[in-house]
């Protein structure tokens, strides 16, 4: 995830949550170009996949483990918003779901996943 400060309702960021995510990391790597950094989670590794030509981080390969093991296979993106606690109420009021509770993001900020009332998933991410 960029370092930089991201815009508000933008979608800014995707993450691939799924089994074997070491292998699945190789097919996306192979089939896009993407290269991988890893990002350790101490007992495991997740990937930041890169931009074959810049080298940015653009999308990130998740395991189904931690805050993540309940999740179903699937890209998830993130939407940046402000004010989390606000959202999150405003969020259960229309009906939606939390379905992880605020985490921190290795200093980035923090993101919540959120199910709508017609049964989609996304995350929410509040930069500092």
């Amino acid at each position: 995830m960029s370092t930089e400060k991201q815009e508000v309702g933008a979608v800014t960021w995707i993450d691939l949550t799924v089994s074997g995510a070491e292998t699945v990391k190789n097919f996306y790597s192979e089939v896009t170009g993407w290269k991988v950094d890893k990002v350790s989670m101490g007992d495991y590794n997740d990937y930041n996949m890169l931009s074959p030509s810049s080298g940015k981080p653009i999308a990130g390969i998740c395991n189904k483990l931690g805050a993540n093991e309940n999740l179903p296979s699937h890209w998830l993106i993130y939407i940046t918003i402000e004010n989390m606690n606000e959202k999150i109420a405003r969020c259960k009021e229309l009906g939606g779901q939390i379905l992880v509770e605020p985490k921190d993001v290795g200093g980035y900020g923090k993101y919540c996943v959120i199910k709508d009332p017609a049964g989609a998933v996304c995350a929410l991410f509040e930069s500092n």
